[in-house]
């Protein structure tokens, strides 16, 4: 998919027409807009519970998919089951090309993200970014969890962006929500979320990479700890 004059000035509008629009009523236009060629990314965090709980509602055939890096925590996958079971859906599951995990580890260890942050970003390309793009085949829009306040880099981020890296429109339907908003509705809503968030961990990714909060620190304080923080996105959300 390619970014034209005519798709700039309709991402344009779309952002002067829901500006002051809830979630869940961007969410049913742009399911109605895209039907199945729309797709929410989830990670399986506080937001994108959120966001599946709204697309469940409005339709529980569209579709949402997961990445498994092969490093995820218990809970993360007890949480994919389990929203499965009340919701009644079956999201899918995209998963490393097992040769290539295969030679990066033999090249450079196991644990080799610690090491150097090109280590780093390697492994986030082959765990994640690669089928992330795969996931991403035959797709015209993607919905995402980001806010606003979840890091400076996110400030300037739109309800409609266009996603360069991917060629493809990107839905943000919390975009200005806070993390208040987002734990209102999931108390509100029996939303299943992951039990790490009661402990301290903020953003939830892989277990080798991710740690709880301490007191004062930031939103990606726990990702990629040992690096600097402008480092710190595995890919998934370039601008």
């Amino acid at each position: 998919m390619e970014l034209t004059k005519e798709l700039e000035e309709r991402i344009r509008d779309w952002n002067e027409r829901f500006s002051d629009s809830s979630p869940e009523d961007v969410i049913q236009f742009f399911l109605g807009e895209f039907g199945k060629q729309i797709s929410l990314a989830t990670s399986m965090g506080a937001e994108d519970q959120v966001i599946t709980d709204m697309i469940s509602k409005a339709d529980r055939g569209a579709r949402i998919f997961t990445l498994d890096t092969g490093r995820l925590f218990p809970e993360t996958y007890d949480l994919i089951d389990q929203t499965n079971k009340k919701y009644n859906i079956k999201i899918d599951v995209y998963f490393p090309d097992k040769r290539k995990v295969e030679s990066m580890v033999k090249e450079r260890g196991i644990n080799l993200f610690y090491e150097s942050v090109e280590n780093r970003k390697m492994c986030c390309g082959i765990r994640k970014v690669e089928p992330l793009q795969r996931a991403f085949e035959g797709m015209s829009a993607w919905i995402c969890g980001l806010r606003k306040d979840q890091t400076v880099s996110r400030f300037f981020t739109k309800l409609v962006e266009w996603d360069k890296v991917n060629g493809l429109i990107k839905i943000n339907p919390l975009i200005d929500w806070t993390e208040k908003d987002v734990w209102n509705y999931i108390r509100s809503n029996d939303v299943p979320f992951n039990p790490l968030h009661e402990r301290g961990y903020a953003s939830i990714g892989c277990q080798p990479c991710t740690r709880a909060l301490q007191p004062g620190e930031d939103f990606k304080a726990g990702r990629w700890w040992w690096e600097s923080q402008e480092q710190k996105e595995c890919g998934l959300h370039k601008r």
